[in-house]
Protein backbone atom coordinates (compact mmCIF):
# COMPACT_ATOMS: atom_id res chain seq x y z
CA UNK A 1 0.00 0.00 0.00
CA UNK A 2 1.61 3.13 -1.30
CA UNK A 3 4.72 0.98 -2.13
CA UNK A 4 4.97 -0.45 1.21
CA UNK A 5 4.20 -4.30 1.94
CA UNK A 6 0.85 -4.51 4.04
CA UNK A 7 2.13 -8.10 6.03
CA UNK A 8 5.02 -5.91 7.75
CA UNK A 9 2.82 -2.95 8.67
CA UNK A 10 0.93 -3.01 12.05
CA UNK A 11 -2.91 -4.37 11.26
CA UNK A 12 -4.12 -1.73 13.61
CA UNK A 13 -2.58 1.07 11.83
CA UNK A 14 -3.10 -0.58 8.26
CA UNK A 15 -7.05 -0.55 9.18
CA UNK A 16 -7.01 3.28 10.16
CA UNK A 17 -5.49 3.97 6.80
CA UNK A 18 -8.22 2.31 4.81
CA UNK A 19 -12.01 3.16 4.75
CA UNK A 20 -14.60 0.77 4.91
CA UNK A 21 -17.36 0.38 3.79
CA UNK A 22 -19.43 -2.65 4.44
CA UNK A 23 -22.27 -5.02 4.05
CA UNK A 24 -25.43 -3.94 5.86
CA UNK A 25 -23.42 -0.56 6.25
CA UNK A 26 -22.41 -1.34 10.14
CA UNK A 27 -23.58 2.43 11.66
CA UNK A 28 -23.24 1.90 15.05
CA UNK A 29 -26.58 2.28 16.57
CA UNK A 30 -25.63 4.09 19.85
CA UNK A 31 -23.93 7.29 18.03
CA UNK A 32 -24.79 10.03 15.85
CA UNK A 33 -24.53 9.88 12.18
CA UNK A 34 -21.94 13.02 13.71
CA UNK A 35 -20.35 10.70 16.00
CA UNK A 36 -20.12 7.81 13.61
CA UNK A 37 -18.43 9.54 10.83
CA UNK A 38 -16.06 11.20 13.83
CA UNK A 39 -14.85 7.79 14.66
CA UNK A 40 -11.69 6.87 13.18
CA UNK A 41 -10.19 10.95 13.50
CA UNK A 42 -11.02 10.86 17.26
CA UNK A 43 -8.75 7.49 17.05
CA UNK A 44 -6.05 9.40 15.20
CA UNK A 45 -5.91 12.14 17.76
CA UNK A 46 -7.27 14.89 15.41
CA UNK A 47 -8.56 18.06 17.47
CA UNK A 48 -12.30 18.67 18.18
CA UNK A 49 -12.53 21.81 15.83
CA UNK A 50 -11.21 19.87 12.83
CA UNK A 51 -13.49 16.49 13.40
CA UNK A 52 -16.41 18.94 13.52
CA UNK A 53 -15.19 20.43 10.57
CA UNK A 54 -14.58 17.10 8.84
CA UNK A 55 -17.85 16.13 9.60
CA UNK A 56 -19.94 19.11 8.41
CA UNK A 57 -17.73 18.77 5.13
CA UNK A 58 -18.24 15.01 4.33
CA UNK A 59 -22.31 15.16 4.84
CA UNK A 60 -22.26 18.27 2.68
CA UNK A 61 -20.49 15.47 0.31
CA UNK A 62 -22.72 12.91 0.53
CA UNK A 63 -25.78 14.83 0.07
CA UNK A 64 -26.91 15.39 3.93
CA UNK A 65 -27.64 18.61 5.56
CA UNK A 66 -25.41 18.71 7.99
CA UNK A 67 -27.61 21.37 10.76
CA UNK A 68 -30.33 18.62 9.99
CA UNK A 69 -28.44 14.89 10.14
CA UNK A 70 -25.47 15.30 12.37
CA UNK A 71 -27.46 14.60 15.40
CA UNK A 72 -29.30 11.96 14.51
CA UNK A 73 -29.21 8.26 14.86
CA UNK A 74 -29.16 5.70 12.41
CA UNK A 75 -32.45 4.35 13.17
CA UNK A 76 -33.68 8.06 12.17
CA UNK A 77 -32.27 7.91 8.83
CA UNK A 78 -33.71 5.82 5.85
CA UNK A 79 -31.82 3.27 3.94
CA UNK A 80 -30.27 5.51 1.85
CA UNK A 81 -29.10 8.07 4.58
CA UNK A 82 -27.85 5.22 6.38
CA UNK A 83 -25.91 4.57 3.23
CA UNK A 84 -24.23 7.83 2.58
CA UNK A 85 -22.97 8.49 6.53
CA UNK A 86 -21.08 4.97 6.08
CA UNK A 87 -19.54 6.20 3.04
CA UNK A 88 -19.50 10.09 5.18
CA UNK A 89 -17.81 8.04 7.49
CA UNK A 90 -14.97 5.90 5.62
CA UNK A 91 -13.78 9.24 4.06
CA UNK A 92 -13.40 10.65 7.35
CA UNK A 93 -9.70 10.66 7.57
CA UNK A 94 -9.02 10.84 4.10
CA UNK A 95 -7.67 7.27 3.11
CA UNK A 96 -5.54 6.73 0.11
CA UNK A 97 -7.63 3.31 -0.43
CA UNK A 98 -11.32 2.75 0.24
CA UNK A 99 -12.57 -0.72 0.38
CA UNK A 100 -16.36 -1.11 -0.25
CA UNK A 101 -17.48 -5.04 0.32
CA UNK A 102 -21.30 -5.79 -1.69
CA UNK A 103 -22.52 -1.99 -0.05
CA UNK A 104 -25.49 -1.68 -2.00
CA UNK A 105 -26.67 -5.08 -1.47
CA UNK A 106 -29.23 -4.98 0.27
CA UNK A 107 -31.07 -2.24 -1.03
CA UNK A 108 -34.00 -1.86 -3.08
CA UNK A 109 -33.36 -1.64 -7.28
CA UNK A 110 -34.23 2.23 -7.32
CA UNK A 111 -32.23 3.41 -4.87
CA UNK A 112 -29.47 1.32 -5.47
CA UNK A 113 -29.27 3.10 -8.92
CA UNK A 114 -29.43 6.67 -7.29
CA UNK A 115 -26.63 5.48 -4.77
CA UNK A 116 -23.97 3.98 -7.46
CA UNK A 117 -24.85 7.10 -9.30
CA UNK A 118 -24.00 9.37 -6.12
CA UNK A 119 -21.08 7.48 -5.07
CA UNK A 120 -19.54 7.78 -9.37
CA UNK A 121 -20.20 11.81 -8.39
CA UNK A 122 -18.56 11.84 -5.20
CA UNK A 123 -15.30 9.96 -6.30
CA UNK A 124 -15.07 12.25 -9.04
CA UNK A 125 -14.66 14.94 -6.89
CA UNK A 126 -12.06 13.27 -4.26
CA UNK A 127 -10.56 10.93 -6.82
CA UNK A 128 -9.50 7.53 -4.57
CA UNK A 129 -8.47 4.29 -5.23
CA UNK A 130 -11.92 2.04 -4.58
CA UNK A 131 -11.69 -1.84 -4.50
CA UNK A 132 -15.39 -2.34 -4.39
CA UNK A 133 -16.62 -6.27 -4.23
CA UNK A 134 -19.08 -7.32 -5.84
CA UNK A 135 -20.82 -10.42 -7.12
CA UNK A 136 -23.17 -7.91 -9.91
CA UNK A 137 -20.99 -8.15 -13.09
CA UNK A 138 -23.72 -5.18 -14.12
CA UNK A 139 -22.59 -3.38 -11.27
CA UNK A 140 -18.99 -4.33 -11.64
CA UNK A 141 -19.27 -2.90 -15.11
CA UNK A 142 -20.89 -0.12 -14.27
CA UNK A 143 -18.71 1.27 -11.45
CA UNK A 144 -15.31 -0.28 -12.17
CA UNK A 145 -12.10 1.24 -14.40
CA UNK A 146 -10.87 -2.18 -13.95
CA UNK A 147 -12.19 -5.27 -12.98
CA UNK A 148 -10.94 -8.33 -11.83
CA UNK A 149 -12.56 -11.64 -12.13
CA UNK A 150 -11.74 -14.07 -9.01
CA UNK A 151 -12.51 -18.19 -8.99
CA UNK A 152 -11.63 -20.62 -6.32
CA UNK A 153 -9.54 -17.44 -4.43
CA UNK A 154 -7.27 -17.09 -7.57
CA UNK A 155 -7.25 -14.59 -10.55
CA UNK A 156 -9.22 -15.45 -13.69
CA UNK A 157 -9.21 -12.01 -15.79
CA UNK A 158 -8.15 -8.56 -15.04
CA UNK A 159 -8.63 -5.78 -17.24
CA UNK A 160 -11.26 -2.81 -18.40
CA UNK A 161 -14.83 -3.56 -18.44
CA UNK A 162 -14.98 -3.16 -22.20
CA UNK A 163 -12.03 -5.83 -22.69
CA UNK A 164 -13.47 -8.45 -20.14
CA UNK A 165 -16.62 -8.07 -22.18
CA UNK A 166 -14.70 -8.23 -25.68
CA UNK A 167 -12.20 -10.91 -24.95
CA UNK A 168 -12.90 -13.20 -22.20
CA UNK A 169 -10.21 -15.24 -21.09
CA UNK A 170 -11.83 -18.51 -20.51
CA UNK A 171 -15.24 -20.46 -20.71
CA UNK A 172 -15.86 -19.41 -17.14
CA UNK A 173 -15.17 -15.75 -17.82
CA UNK A 174 -17.95 -15.89 -20.69
CA UNK A 175 -20.72 -17.55 -18.64
CA UNK A 176 -20.08 -14.95 -15.78
CA UNK A 177 -20.34 -12.07 -18.18
CA UNK A 178 -23.37 -13.77 -19.92
CA UNK A 179 -24.24 -13.98 -23.50
CA UNK A 180 -25.67 -10.61 -23.67
CA UNK A 181 -22.23 -9.20 -23.31
CA UNK A 182 -22.45 -7.44 -26.56
CA UNK A 183 -25.18 -5.57 -24.65
CA UNK A 184 -23.81 -4.83 -21.84
CA UNK A 185 -21.19 -2.65 -23.67
CA UNK A 186 -23.76 -0.48 -24.36
CA UNK A 187 -23.31 0.10 -20.69
CA UNK A 188 -19.76 1.67 -21.35
CA UNK A 189 -20.94 4.12 -24.29
CA UNK A 190 -22.55 7.70 -23.88
CA UNK A 191 -25.34 8.81 -26.16
CA UNK A 192 -23.11 11.41 -26.99
CA UNK A 193 -20.72 9.39 -28.51
CA UNK A 194 -23.40 7.72 -30.43
CA UNK A 195 -26.13 10.67 -31.84
CA UNK A 196 -26.01 12.68 -34.64
CA UNK A 197 -25.49 16.27 -34.35
CA UNK A 198 -27.66 17.32 -37.06
CA UNK A 199 -30.98 18.39 -35.86
CA UNK A 200 -33.33 17.99 -39.24
CA UNK A 201 -35.01 15.25 -37.57
CA UNK A 202 -38.12 13.29 -38.40
CA UNK A 203 -41.13 14.14 -36.10
CA UNK A 204 -40.48 12.81 -32.56
CA UNK A 205 -43.28 13.01 -29.64
CA UNK A 206 -42.57 15.76 -26.77
CA UNK A 207 -41.20 13.15 -24.14
CA UNK A 208 -38.95 11.17 -26.74
CA UNK A 209 -36.02 12.88 -25.36
CA UNK A 210 -32.72 11.61 -23.14
CA UNK A 211 -30.04 13.07 -21.07
CA UNK A 212 -26.49 13.35 -23.69
CA UNK A 213 -24.64 11.93 -20.16
CA UNK A 214 -27.20 8.89 -20.66
CA UNK A 215 -25.37 5.46 -21.78
CA UNK A 216 -26.60 4.05 -25.30
CA UNK A 217 -28.08 0.70 -23.10
CA UNK A 218 -30.43 3.38 -21.28
CA UNK A 219 -31.00 5.08 -24.61
CA UNK A 220 -31.96 1.86 -26.55
CA UNK A 221 -34.41 0.57 -23.20
CA UNK A 222 -36.19 4.54 -23.80
CA UNK A 223 -36.60 3.67 -27.50
CA UNK A 224 -38.01 0.04 -26.77
CA UNK A 225 -40.42 1.24 -24.01
CA UNK A 226 -41.81 3.67 -26.45
CA UNK A 227 -42.02 1.96 -29.97
CA UNK A 228 -39.79 5.08 -31.32
CA UNK A 229 -37.12 5.14 -34.07
CA UNK A 230 -34.99 7.65 -32.44
CA UNK A 231 -34.67 10.15 -29.58
CA UNK A 232 -33.61 13.90 -28.87
CA UNK A 233 -30.53 14.75 -27.02
CA UNK A 234 -30.84 17.29 -24.44
CA UNK A 235 -28.09 18.49 -22.57
CA UNK A 236 -27.72 19.81 -18.66
CA UNK A 237 -29.79 22.53 -19.68
CA UNK A 238 -32.63 21.02 -21.59
CA UNK A 239 -31.92 22.01 -24.90
CA UNK A 240 -31.65 19.63 -28.40
CA UNK A 241 -27.79 18.79 -28.59
CA UNK A 242 -29.01 15.85 -31.46
CA UNK A 243 -30.43 12.50 -32.24
CA UNK A 244 -29.86 9.43 -31.67
CA UNK A 245 -31.34 6.87 -33.65
CA UNK A 246 -32.00 2.72 -33.49
CA UNK A 247 -30.34 2.14 -36.40
CA UNK A 248 -27.21 4.08 -34.93
CA UNK A 249 -27.28 1.64 -31.51
CA UNK A 250 -27.88 -1.62 -33.91
CA UNK A 251 -24.46 -0.97 -35.56
CA UNK A 252 -22.65 -0.71 -32.72
CA UNK A 253 -23.80 -3.84 -31.15
CA UNK A 254 -23.69 -5.38 -34.36
CA UNK A 255 -19.81 -3.67 -34.18
CA UNK A 256 -19.08 -4.92 -30.49
CA UNK A 257 -20.69 -8.43 -31.52
CA UNK A 258 -17.92 -9.35 -33.24
CA UNK A 259 -14.64 -9.91 -31.25
CA UNK A 260 -12.08 -7.92 -33.64
CA UNK A 261 -14.15 -5.25 -33.75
Amino acid sequence: MDGEDVTRMDPVALRRRMGYVIQQIGLFPHLTIGENIATVPRLLGWPAARIGARVDELLTLVGMDPAIHRARYPRELSGGQRQRGGVARALAADPSVMLMDEPFGAIDPITRLRLQNEFLRILRTIRKTVVFVTHDVDEAIKMGDRIAILRDGRLVQYGTPDDILAHPANGFVEEFVGADRALKRLDLVTVREVMQADSSAPTLPAGASIRHDATAKEALSAMLAMDQEGLRVVGADGRLVGLVFLSGIRRLIAGRSDPTA
